[in-house]
């Protein structure tokens, strides 16, 4: 059956979770983290502030997009059934009880628990007189001169609001009688949650037991505290925090652009003046400010969220780097694979086996290796490498750069389009040119999501290539955070399929077939569905089909359509997905044979691994790309298989088997789109498949990398 006639065959929209519901519902898991007695006091406070960000994003991108259709008077429903204003209307009555556990559970639980633990954020009204001179001081020597108070009258414009800023919403009054409005901005060059006990007491040691105590002030309520002194001659009647979301979806007309780099850099600019998706306010601002606020701003009531509590949370996790490790999780140092432990050039190593890194539990050094050697080795004649998420401060584009200095030819696709790391991209691309880097961006219409390297080395028996593919970025930060897959390879056909995509990537290939690899927008999806079929018919036949998958996010239909179809044909189909989820599984007569967990924990889970039973040959690939319309039809990305058996054995029985027993943080989605916890009361029997692998790393490998201590 075609991809076509599955869809046609399971369209009906109650077939079908909506995607942006089920990302609330994603972000509720973040919350419930933060939610965890079991969870380290600042593990919670860093949850809390990832599902703030979470937040912002999702407005930035997802909401703004909602609310233009609504404008565009755009009433046509997504597969789901839900028109654009009903998707909005449904999000907010989502969110808003969120909203508000996640306000009550600042306030009421962490805030307290910190002070516990000498940790205060005080109230300004709180302190004593001394100590609020002494910050009135530093107020006026430190803060003062960075602050702009803008009013607004007839003579002056309603000053400009930025993306994500807090400000202060400020009513004086003249000595004449006249009340005018004013806004003060909160300088984001500066931490929101100032740490005053230095200032108070300066030269003062923690406490002499050794135990760590700090005591913050929100900086916005110094301000406050202070605006008599931006407005002297003034009554300052009113003051109260507000902050604004913007629309930042960059719209690009590429097929118009002569020059990507400058139109990029073009929108980065225009980003700034997005139009405002969401106004927070604090619940004591009287009704005629947020009149004023929403007049000025163009939006509507709907369009404001009123908090018991302060604003911008995702701020927060500056107390992350407090200190005070009884607070997190135990910190755990990536292992180094004892492949590598031969002193023997990478090259060698790979030339003899294929390698698997599983990261963070592996380090990301020998990926960092892999480039630094091949830019120092006289017998390596090329580098090619796709760049999507770098880094601020990278080691791959310093060797990439020091490659071409000594003569290599390095060819790199910069893929500037990545949303929020555009401007750090534009620069690696600006810093590679300058080298002779033969720097591309990629194609016109797609972003380029593939992560690849090619290595093109002189050897006795002729040139030979290798590669590395991943599921991740080249970033060594993240690499530490998110998990992922990566293969070191010198295989034949995937080397020979990697250099057409490079060619395909930078030159006019129109290279569609390819040995081992699936390409999005290729092939990736007909492949996909090709591997679904199999099991089914197999399990039509009379055999066993079995399907495991793991990804971010599962949206586009037609794949979900065939898995569907798998089910119905009695396919026993295992979903990992730690986000989006539009299949609803367990639903009689569509997906009974379906179920579906997500595993919010420590690590973000990032890998995509397809697993298929194949009547007992088994078969396992690994991807860039998770099974969402823009990454199938899009975005260039690789699905690359693992066909070493001992290989393919980690993945199975080690990797997606633990993820499947996990009873700790993995959760189950429901029919109704809801997810419990699936709970083990034997504590003896309780697994967490993260906790897990990383004592599984470090039994296996024994070494591991200590962070530098600069």
């Amino acid at each position: 059956m075609t991809g076509k006639e599955l869809l046609k065959k399971y369209s009906d929209p109650a077939n079908f979770f909506n995607r942006d519901l089920s990302w609330v519902e994603f972000n509720r898991r973040v919350l419930e983290e933060a939610l965890n007695p079991d969870l380290p006091l600042l593990e919670k406070v860093k949850f809390i502030s990832i599902f703030h960000s979470n937040l912002d994003e999702f407005y930035m991108i997802r909401i703004s997009g909602l609310k233009d259709q609504v404008a565009a008077n755009v009433s046509e429903p997504t597969i789901d059934g839900l028109t654009p204003i009903a998707q909005l209307q449904k999000i907010e009555k989502m969110l808003q009880p969120m909203l508000q556990l996640a306000n009550d559970l600042w306030l009421n639980e962490i805030v307290p628990s910190l002070r516990k633990e000498h940790i205060d954020i005080v109230d300004y009204k709180d302190l004593q007189e001394n100590e609020k001179e002494i910050l009135t001081g530093y107020f006026k020597k430190e803060i003062y001169p960075i602050l702009t108070p803008l009013a607004f009258d007839p003579g002056r414009p309603f000053p400009y609001i930025s993306n994500l800023s807090l400000s202060l919403a400020i009513l004086v009054k003249k000595p004449t009688g006249e009340n005018h409005f004013a806004r003060v901005k909160v300088p984001s060059i500066l931490t929101r949650l100032l740490q005053i006990d230095p200032i108070i007491y300066p030269g003062k040691k923690n406490n002499s037991n050794g135990s760590f105590s700090a005591k913050f002030l929100w900086l916005g309520s110094l301000i406050k505290a202070n605006l008599h002194l931006l407005f002297p001659g003034m009554e300052v009647l009113e003051a109260h925090r507000f902050r604004i979301t913007r629309d930042t979806d960059i719209e690009l007309q590429e097929d118009e652009a002569d020059d990507l780099l400058r139109v990029i850099e073009e929108n980065i600019r225009q980003r700034r003046f997005g139009s405002v998706v969401r106004l927070e306010v604090e619940k004591q601002m009287p009704e005629f400010m947020i009149d004023t606020l929403i007049d000025n701003l163009q939006i509507k009531r709907e369009d404001v969220q009123v908090f018991d509590g302060p604003l911008g949370l995702s701020d927060v996790i500056s107390l992350y780097d407090l200190p005070v490790h009884h607070l997190k999780s135990k910190p755990f140092y990536p292992v180094v694979s004892k492949v590598f432990d031969e002193d023997e050039n990478i090259f060698s190593i790979i030339r003899q086996q294929d390698i698997l890194l599983h990261h963070p539990y592996h380090s990301f050094a020998p990926v960092i290796d892999f480039i630094k050697q091949a830019s120092s080795d006289p017998d390596v004649l090329a580098i090619k490498q796709t760049l999507y998420r770098v880094g601020t401060d990278s080691p791959i584009v310093k060797y990439l750069i020091e490659a071409a200095e000594l003569g290599k030819q390095v060819a790199v696709l910069v893929e500037l389009k990545a949303r929020f790391d555009e401007q750090n991209n534009i620069y690696w691309a600006r810093e590679l040119e300058k080298v002779g880097v033969h720097v591309v961006y990629g194609l016109i219409g797609l972003k380029t999501h593939a992560k690849m390297t090619l290595v093109v080395r002189r050897e006795s028996d002729g040139v030979k290539k290798y590669v590395h593919l991943s599921t991740g970025n080249y970033n060594a930060s993240t690499a530490k955070l998110y998990t992922d897959l990566g293969l070191f390879t010198c295989d034949e056909d995937i080397c020979s399929d990697v250099s057409d995509i490079f060619n395909y990537l930078t030159g006019y290939s129109k290279q569609i077939d390819f040995k081992k690899l699936s390409v999005a927008p290729i092939n990736m999806r007909e492949r996909m569905l090709s591997l679904i079929s199999r099991e089914t018919e197999n399990a039509k036949n009379g055999g066993e089909g079995k399907i495991i998958i793991k990804l971010n996010s599962l949206v586009d239909p037609i794949i979900i359509s065939g898995l569907y179809e798998a089910s119905n044909s009695g396919v026993k189909i295992d979903l990992i997905i730690r986000g989006i989820c539009c299949l609803i599984p367990q639903k009689q007569g569509l997906s009974e044979n379906i179920k579906v967990t997500s595993i919010v924990g420590r690590f973000l889970e990032h890998s995509r691994i397809f697993y298929f039973y194949n009547n007992g040959n088994e078969e396992v690939y690994l991807s860039s790309a998770d099974m969402m319309q823009r990454n199938l039809d899009k975005r260039v990305e690789t699905t690359f298989p693992i066909e070493s058996p001992k290989l393919r054995n980690e993945i199975q029985k080690t990797i997606l088997r633990f993820y499947l027993k996990d009873n700790v943080k993995a959760r189950e989605l429901h029919p109704d789109m809801s997810y419990t916890f699936i709970e083990c009361k034997d504590k003896s029997k309780r697994v967490d498949s993260q906790e897990w692998l990383m004592n599984h790393a470090i039994k296996s490998c024994g070494k591991f990398i200590k962070p530098k201590i600069s």
